[in-house]
């Protein structure tokens, strides 16, 4: 049944929109949360800071899905999505600032945690405005005849279309990452490898970052995201104007 809804040029189609659409967000989504922790974030905190997120979690879809219902549920997402990719810049910002208020004894001000909340409850928005309109789009192609095969099919690939992004920039992030030694006494520069840092520790030096691979990813993804959503905005809109016949494979 799965081939027989994979042939379908229309689902080809949205396929390939699924598995190409986060990709602009992956440095923000998957990254941002392990570099607070390297900033001194602990992780404990960071856990504590979603339970603020809980009820904006259960109010937004009932929010959200007033305005996806209709013909053109994909218009939220369109709406969404670039806010959502600027957040990323604020995610940097934010990051630097971490830095910059970071108190003597590693500990952060309270208005620090109350700002992180603010910014995580807006991206909160963004992304449950493009969770909600996929889903809304979803139910409405999907053939009643094999309703929940083909939502699952289709979840399957939106959630597909997250991960490899993520894992892509989770392991490319050290590899944009570039460090020099400093202090050393023999003058060792590398510091890019974990044998780098072992020598340079030895020789009494320590690895500084003088470009971070964070923000290399995130603007790359960005201008990526922006790139993506010149496509994407008329292919959504085709997408959204194909007859219900154009999505039934029984």
């Amino acid at each position: 049944m799965a081939l027989r809804i994979f042939h379908l040029p229309s689902v080809q189609i949205l396929c390939v929109f699924l598995l190409t659409c986060k990709v602009g967000f992956a440095a923000a989504d998957s990254v941002t949360g392990l570099k607070l922790l390297e900033a001194g974030v602990h992780r404990e905190n960071l856990a504590l800071l979603a339970i603020p997120m809980v009820p904006i979690q259960i109010l937004l879809p009932l929010i959200i899905s007033k305005h996806t219902a209709g013909r053109s549920p994909l218009d939220i997402f369109l709406k969404a999505y670039a806010p959502r990719l600027l957040l990323g810049l604020v995610f940097m910002l934010v990051l630097k600032w971490t830095y910059l208020v970071k108190n003597p004894d590693g500990t952060f001000p309270f208005y620090y945690y109350a700002v992180i909340v603010l910014v995580y409850a807006v991206h909160q928005v963004t992304v449950y405005c493009i969770f909600v309109s996929l889903m809304a789009f979803f139910a409405r192609v999907s053939d009643p005849a094999i309703g929940g095969t083909y939502m699952t099919l289709l979840n399957t690939i939106c959630n597909l279309g997250g991960n490899w992004p993520a894992t892509t920039a989770l392991w490319m992030v050290d590899s944009l990452t570039f460090k020099s030694c400093v202090g050393a006494s023999q003058g060792w520069p590398l510091c890019s490898s974990k044998e780098d840092l072992e020598t340079c520790t030895s020789q009494g030096g320590t690895c500084k970052t003088y470009i971070d691979g964070y923000n290399i990813e995130m603007v790359l993804c960005i201008l990526l995201g922006f790139l993506w959503l010149l496509y994407a905005r008329r292919r959504a809109h085709w997408l959204q104007s194909l007859p219900q016949s154009a999505w039934k494979c029984t």
